[in-house]
């Protein structure tokens, strides 16, 4: 009773104590503001949808493909699981803080055999027994290892859903990278469909102007390149739209034999997106958010290797009934019992101790030099993608005056041509320097889209301080 008693007594004054360090979020150097956020941004920008950051673009089809990528993608599901089998782990770990309880029933015959020593006949001994017995046992844990353990494992799992919440935004970012590349090769597609009936009419004019003796034959055969090479280029367009189509079919969980998607010439606007502070960053990206939560489970793998200097207290106790028969066998003079502690602890190991101390420690301190790594470069990433937005959204203003002026160009050499104060070949330069402007102008259109997605993603997409859980995949 007594021993029981200063057990108790000794459990009650460790219980708070666990070894190791308590863990602290390691400190990073964030600067106070985005060198090149250059205040372009316009005030009323829109505000990132916690759930739906893609709906600023205003694409309903957009919105549709987006809405399967959580429920359809096997890549997200396999992400998912994971983090599944990290929970599992958790409740494992968990489970040790409790004692273990057990039951056993048995029926054994022994049988042996000897020689009488009175009569020299070999005679057969039979023995049965019948029993039933209940065992219990329990590791206190005074050294806080369990604790450490489950701190350790909670933090790998809280890592393991912020991993899932970035894999999920990689494919958001991809899908719609990939849907504003088709829409462009679409306008890229209808520019060069009206540049051929453009250039077939030319060729008609150019044609009528030869029979009639009023130009050369030069000037018709200039038409006719000029025309062979637009249509080539329109279907050349076709190739990479068939890839990007099959790629969209992937990410939204479809084969690509079953997924189609009609052409839509057009792009819709580019979005100012809001950059915030950097310090943000911290709480916005899921994948900074794992690293930080790594680092957690790192540091409570220090105080798990430091207990094992300690003692191990082990308290076991059974109790039973032991008979021949089962006949009266839950009676009292078939009772048995047996209860007390244990101690165990390791005199000599050679330095496995310390050297497992020492891994934790230097695994620990790998995590947060990790952690920090994955800050400074998403600080670059945003950086870049802010400094992208800046020069494209000043490049499509500069483009627009090209198209205005080549648009212009091609008007006076057209209408010279008919006059016949020029030959065909200025046509044709005009011609070649208004489309491309025009191609340009969608190229720049299409890259500020591009580029709007990868800043939302090095932003960390829509999540504000803490992501909702990923619930739409279904076993």
């Amino acid at each position: 009773m007594k021993l029981s008693f200063k057990i108790n007594i000794l459990a009650i004054t460790l219980a708070g104590c666990a070894m190791g360090p308590d863990y602290q979020r390691p400190t990073m150097d964030i600067p106070a503001q985005f060198k090149e956020d250059r205040g372009w941004v316009q005030t009323g920008s829109p505000v990132l949808n916690n759930d739906a950051w893609w709906t600023i673009f205003g694409d309903e089809t957009l919105n549709q493909l987006e809405s399967r990528v959580e429920a359809a993608n096997q890549s997200l599901r396999a992400s998912y699981y994971a983090h599944q089998q990290a929970l599992a782990l958790t409740d494992a770990a968990r489970a040790a803080e409790y004692p273990t309880v057990g039951a056993t029933v048995s029926s054994t015959k022994t049988s042996s055999g000897g020689v009488s020593t009175t009569t020299g006949a070999v005679t057969t001994t039979q023995v049965s027994g019948k029993t039933v017995s209940l065992t219990a046992s329990w590791i206190p844990d005074f050294w806080g290892k369990v604790r450490r353990q489950v701190e350790s494992n909670q933090a790998s799992s809280d890592a393991s859903a912020e991993t899932l919440h970035a894999a999920l935004l990689s494919l958001q970012g991809t899908l719609a990278q990939d849907y504003f590349l088709i829409r462009q090769l679409d306008s890229q597609t209808a520019l060069a469909k009206d540049t051929v009936a453009a250039y077939e009419k030319n060729l008609k004019i150019t044609q009528n102007r030869y029979q009639a003796g009023i130009v050369t034959q030069a000037d018709v055969a200039l038409a006719e390149s000029q025309l062979a090479t637009a249509r080539v280029q329109q279907v050349t367009f076709g190739i990479q739209r068939s890839q990007l189509e099959h790629a969209i079919a992937v990410l939204t969980g479809e084969a690509p034999a079953n997924f189609s998607l009609s052409a839509m010439p057009g792009l819709p606007e580019p979005q100012m997106i809001p950059a915030g502070l950097p310090s943000q960053l911290l709480l916005r990206r899921p994948d900074l958010m794992a690293a930080e939560r790594q680092v957690a489970a790192a540091n409570a793998l220090i105080g798990v290797a430091k207990s094992a200097y300690f003692p191990a207290l082990t308290l076991s106790g059974s109790r039973g009934w032991r008979s021949p028969t089962f006949t009266n066998l839950l009676s009292a003079p078939n009772v048995f019992w047996s209860m007390g502690p244990s101690l165990a602890e390791t005199i000599f190991d050679g330095g496995a101790r310390t050297a497992g101390v020492a891994q934790s420690q230097a695994s620990y301190q790998a995590a947060v030099a990790q952690y920090r790594q994955l800050g400074l470069t998403a600080l670059q990433q945003v950086e870049d993608q802010l400094a992208a937005a800046a020069i494209l959204n000043e490049e499509a203003g500069l483009q627009k005056l090209s198209v205005a002026a080549t648009d212009k160009s091609l008007r006076l050499a057209t209408d010279q041509y008919k006059a016949g104060t020029v030959s065909y070949l200025n046509v044709i330069t005009a011609q070649t320097a208004a489309y491309t402007a025009h191609n340009s102008a969608l190229l720049i259109s299409g890259q500020r889209l591009t580029a709007d997605v990868a800043l939302i993603q090095a932003l960390g997409g829509g999540w504000g301080e803490k992501a909702e859980p990923v619930t739409k995949i279904q076993p």
